[in-house]
C-alpha cells in the first residue's frame, strides 16, 4: 500500500496520531510528539509488517470518513460487498475531570455495527525501536501490554483478547471499546468508560470552537485549521510543534526530509497571531508561558530558532537507519540541526506575541513591568544582531547572509518595545527603542535596497528574492502602496510565482533547486494580492490551495506544481495559518448578512 498525506489527525494537546484512509494508526510518538513511533508505519516503506493498528472488514467495498462535527473525533464507516456496515470512532481523550483537564497518553476506538453481520479483524501492531521491530507483549484476560521504546501501553478492551492476539477474524455483533493507554488498570467498565470519555470529548471540542470569532465566509476551513493547530499544541509546556511528522520529504528523493516535531520560535509566532484573530487566547497564553521561560533562560543572549517542546535546547540531528522512509525514500531524521543556526529574526517573534500582553485585558496574567525589563534585554540582543549574517528563516546550512527578513524582524522587536513603553508610561525607554528602531531602518533602507530597480533585496547587497519579503508590509516596515512594496511585489511574482503557487526561492540552495512550491508563501501571495487591489484573483487562488487540502481539510509544507501532490512534513502549522488568515481576509463581513 503505498502511503500518502491524506490523513486525519486526532490529538488531545498531549499525544497525536494520524489515521489513513483504511482507518489504521500509522503514525503515532510517545511518551511526546517527538518520542519514538508507537505507529511508525507511515515511514516504513510500502508494506510494513508493524507499526499500525488496524480494524479491517472482510470483503469491504467502500470506506467513508469525516470528523464529528467541529471535534478531531473521526468516525469511519466501512461498508461490505453485502451491505453489511459498520463505524469506528477514533479520538484521545480530553475534557473536563477533577477540576482540571484530563488528557491522558492513550488513544480510544469504539466500533459498532450499523447494519448486518459485518465480520472484522483487529491487528493492533505497535513497533518499538523507531519501528525496528514489534513490540513485545504479554497479556491478560482484558488486556494486552505493549513494551514499546519510551513508554509501556496496556490495551483495555471487552473484545474478547483472543481476537485482537490471534488477529482473528469474527461476526461484529455488538459494540466494542479500546483503549490504549498507560500500564495500568482500568478502573470502570470499559465500554462505559469510553463512551463517557467520546461524550466528554466531543462536548469539550465543540464548546471550544463555539467561543472562536469566525469570519463569515470559509467556516468550515477556519475550524479545521483551528482545531489541528491546537492539536499541534503541546500543552504541558505551552510549546507548539511545526508538524506532527518527520522526513516527509519536500519532493521525490530530494534529501529534503527533516524533523519538524519540535517548537520553532517562528512557526509558533504565527500560529499564535493566526488563533489570537479567531480569539482563541488559552493557546496565546500557555504559549506565552512558554516563551517567558526562554527569555529567562537566554538571560539576554543567544535564542536558539527551535527547542524542544519541554525548552530542552539540546536536539542533535541523526538519521535512523531502522525505517525504509516515506515510500522509501531515506533518510529519516530525528532531531533537527537548526538548534545550532543563527537565524536572528527570533528576536523578533519572541517580543512580537509578548507584547501583547501589555495591552491584552482578556489574559489571566497580565505582561508586568518586571516583563518589559527582561523583554528589554531581547531587544538588546535583536539589535545587536540585525546587521549581522545567518541563516535566515528558510534555514540554509551552509549560506549566511545579512537576510533582509531577520533584519526587518529585528526592527520590529525594537518598534514595538518603543510601543509597549509608551503604553507603560516610560517615556525615556520609549525613546530609547524608537531610535534603535529608526537606526535599523536606515540600515534595512540602505543595504537592502536596490535604486537601479526600486525594489529590495532578500539580503544585504544581494539582488537576490525571496517570499519573505511580502511580510514588509504586514511587520510594519513599509505601507502596502508604498512603491518600494509594490515593485517587490511585482519582482516576486515575476520570478518566483509558477502557475497559482509560490515558491520561497528559486535559486540553488544547499540540495540544489527547489522543485515544490511552499504552502505558506502561496498564502502570503494571495494577501499580497489583497492588498494590491486584486481581490478576486487573491479568492480564486485561495480556493484553489482549499480545494489541495487533504479529506481532513488540512495541507502539508509543500506542493508540487505539475500534478498537485502534497510534499513535506503534516500537518503543517504554516500552511494551516495561511488558512486562516487568508479566509478572515477574503471573508465578507458579517455586516452584511445582519
Amino acid at each position: 500500500m503505498k502511503p500518502n498525506l491524506d490523513l486525519f489527525p486526532i490529538g488531545n494537546c498531549g499525544v497525536s496520531a494520524l489515521i489513513d484512509r483504511q482507518g489504521r494508526f500509522v503514525w503515532a510518538c510517545a511518551p511526546r510528539v517527538d518520542g519514538d513511533p508507537v505507529f511508525s508505519a507511515l515511514m516504513d516503506g510500502t508494506a510494513p509488517e508493524h507499526g499500525f493498528w488496524a480494524i479491517e472488514m472482510e470483503d469491504v467495498k467502500t470506506i467513508d470518513q469525516a470528523y464529528v462535527r467541529n471535534t478531531p473525533v473521526l468516525r469511519t464507516v466501512m461498508t461490505a460487498e453485502d451491505g453489511s456496515s459498520a463505524e469506528i470512532i477514533d479520538f484521545a481523550p480530553r475534557h473536563p475531570k477533577h477540576s482540571r483537564t484530563y488528557r491522558p497518553l492513550a488513544f480510544a476506538r469504539i466500533v459498532r455495527p450499523l447494519s448486518g453481520t459485518p465480520r472484522i479483524r483487529v491487528r493492533l501492531r505497535p513497533s518499538t525501536d523507531w519501528g525496528a521491530r514489534p513490540a513485545p507483549h504479554t497479556s491478560g484476560s482484558n488486556h494486552i501490554r505493549y513494551m514499546c521504546a519510551d513508554v509501556n501501553f496496556r490495551l483495555t478492551t471487552d473484545c474478547p483478547v483472543s481476537h485482537v492476539l490471534e488477529e482473528r477474524v469474527f461476526r461484529l455483533e455488538r459494540s466494542h471499546a479500546f483503549f490504549l493507554g498507560p500500564d495500568e488498570g482500568y478502573d470502570q467498565d470499559v465500554g462505559h468508560g469510553v463512551q463517557g470519555a467520546l461524550d466528554r470529548t466531543v462536548a469539550y471540542w465543540q464548546d471550544w470552537v463555539r467561543k472562536l470569532y469566525l469570519p463569515l465566509d470559509y467556516q468550515e476551513a477556519v475550524i479545521r485549521a483551528a482545531i489541528t493547530l491546537k492539536l499541534c499544541a503541546y500543552e504541558e509546556t505551552g510549546a507548539i510543534v511545526a508538524a506532527m511528522t518527520t522526513s516527509v520529504p519536500e519532493f521525490k528523493e530530494s534529501g529534503r526530509n527533516w524533523d519538524y516535531r519540535y517548537c520553532w520560535i517562528r512557526d509558533a509566532y504565527y500560529t499564535v497571531r493566526a488563533l489570537n484573530r479567531l480569539g482563541a487566547v488559552d493557546i496565546l497564553e500557555n504559549y506565552l508561558v512558554y516563551l517567558r521561560n526562554l527569555v529567562d533562560d537566554s538571560a539576554g543572549g543567544h535564542v536558539q530558532p527551535v527547542y524542544g517542546v519541554g525548552l530542552e535546547p539540546g536536539i542533535g540531528e541523526s538519521i535512523i537507519d531502522s525505517v525504509e522512509g516515506y515510500r522509501g525514500m531515506k533518510p529519516v531524521r530525528i532531531g533537527n540541526q537548526a538548534h545550532e543556526h543563527l537565524q536572528h529574526d527570533v528576536y523578533g517573534q519572541i517580543v512580537l506575541p509578548l507584547v501583547q500582553a501589555f495591552y491584552d485585558a482578556r489574559l489571566l496574567r497580565p505582561g508586568t513591568l518586571e516583563d518589559f525589563h527582561a523583554l528589554e534585554a531581547i531587544g538588546e540582543r535583536a539589535f545587536a544582531m540585525h546587521d549581522q549574517t545567518d541563516a535566515g528563516l528558510w534555514e540554509f546550512r551552509t549560506i549566511a547572509r545579512v537576510h533582509t527578513y531577520s533584519s526587518v524582524m529585528c526592527w520590529a522587536a525594537c518598534d514595538r518595545l518603543a510601543k509597549a513603553a509608551d503604553h507603560l508610561n516610560l517615556p525615556d525607554r520609549a525613546a530609547f527603542w524608537r531610535e534603535r528602531s529608526q537606526i535599523i531602518r536606515q540600515r534595512i533602507e540602505a543595504e537592502a535596497y536596490l535604486p537601479d530597480e526600486g525594489r529590495f533585496a532578500a539580503s544585504f547587497g544581494g539582488r537576490e528574492l525571496d517570499a519573505s519579503l511580502l511580510q514588509m508590509t504586514d511587520l510594519g516596515f513599509l505601507e502596502a502602496h508604498d512603491p518600494r512594496q509594490v515593485a517587490t511585489f511585482d519582482a516576486i511574482e515575476r520570478d518566483l510565482k509558477k502557475g497559482s503557487h509560490l515558491f520561497r526561492y528559486v535559486e540553488p540552495d544547499d540540495f540544489g533547486e527547489p522543485e515544490t512550491a511552499f504552502n505558506f508563501c502561496t498564502f502570503w501571495f494571495i494577501e499580497a494580492l489583497h492588498q494590491n487591489g486584486r481581490i478576486e484573483e487573491a479568492r480564486t487562488i485561495f480556493q484553489e490551495m482549499l480545494s489541495r487540502r487533504t479529506a481532513a481539510g488540512l495541507l502539508s509544507e509543500d506542493i508540487s506544481i505539475d500534478d498537485g501532490e502534497l510534499w513535506g512534513n503534516y500537518p503543517q502549522t504554516y500552511s494551516l495559518v495561511g488558512i486562516i488568515n487568508c479566509a478572515v481576509l477574503l471573508s465578507r463581513s458579517w455586516t452584511d448578512v445582519r
